[in-house]
């Protein structure tokens, strides 16, 4: 899995909430990646109970969106002066539109060569087979 780093994130959402368009909650922030407006997907690690954000890692995954969970309720609430939230989502990146688009293909890159792995180990686990 590729690392991501969490004080990047922080300050595109930071940047984002300035100039450009963010999704507060879960709801919120559901409906956008559903509709393919969500480019960056953050929930907090302290979600009670955790069902309210299980489904983002996977709906991310499948709608190809970079999802993090990271940080508390509060710290994702700070970020978007509230008092606290379980999921934040950019959906216009304003003046940090160029980081996304680095930490978006550095991802996506880093996921692709984790794919090409487990295809390659499988097909020799396949070959050991016959």
């Amino acid at each position: 899995m590729v690392e991501i780093d969490e004080k990047q994130v922080f300050s595109l959402f930071q940047k984002a909430n300035e100039t450009g368009k963010i999704k507060i909650g879960a709801n919120e922030v559901t409906k956008a990646v559903e509709r393919g407006q969500a480019k960056l997907v953050v929930s907090a690690t302290d979600v009670s109970p955790a069902e309210i954000v299980a489904h983002f890692e996977g709906l991310c995954k499948e709608m190809k969106i970079v999802y993090l969970s990271a940080g508390s309720k509060a710290e994702l609430g700070a970020l978007v002066q509230i008092k606290s939230t379980t999921a934040l989502a950019i959906v216009d990146a304003g003046s940090g539109k160029k980081e996304l688009e680095a930490l978006t293909k550095e991802v996506f890159a880093g996921n692709k060569k984790e794919d090409k792995k487990e295809e390659s180990a499988d097909e020799s686990s396949e070959e050991k087979e016959e």
